[in-house]
């Protein structure tokens, strides 16, 4: 007898990269999150070259949907309403020792993802989809 596995859930869209200066420059970008890891959420960044790759960030599900209604976050990623004469937006923050980066992102794309992933693993039930027995061999092989 197998298993179903549930989806992973994945939305293309298109994020506003603000410039120091208050210019927005659109960025494609994924927003991905995989039951396998029901705790984290990834945002992928892709490259606008055939050639280049896509850059990943992941952190807490908690994360967006705190900052969907207030400021969260500390350290490298931050997450707050973010209200324009577009409409309503979340930006996000993201600190690396090579730089940081400002994000508006549409609030209705995120409500709209983190819907998609309550069906798949319902808050406060992530736990029911941790594989802690994966989880600790990727750590341990990481050595």
């Amino acid at each position: 007898m197998s298993t179903i596995r549930p989806t992973t859930v994945e939305v293309e869209t298109s994020l506003r990269l603000v410039a120091p200066d208050a210019t927005a420059l659109p960025v494609r970008a994924s927003l991905r999150y995989d039951p396998a890891d029901p705790y984290a959420v990834h945002v992928l960044f892709h490259a606008e070259s055939a050639g280049g790759e896509a850059v990943s960030w992941s952190f807490a599900r908690e994360l967006l949907v705190t900052g969907l209604d207030e400021p969260a976050g500390i350290g490298d990623v931050r997450v707050w309403p973010w209200a324009t004469p577009r409409g309503d937006f979340v930006a996000l923050a993201l600190s690396s020792p090579d730089g940081n980066a400002l994000f508006e992102v549409p609030r209705s794309v995120l409500v709209r993802f983190l819907r998609r992933t309550y069906v798949v693993v319902p808050r406060g039930r992530e736990s029911e989809h941790l594989d802690v027995d994966t989880a600790v061999n990727r750590l341990l092989a990481g050595r």
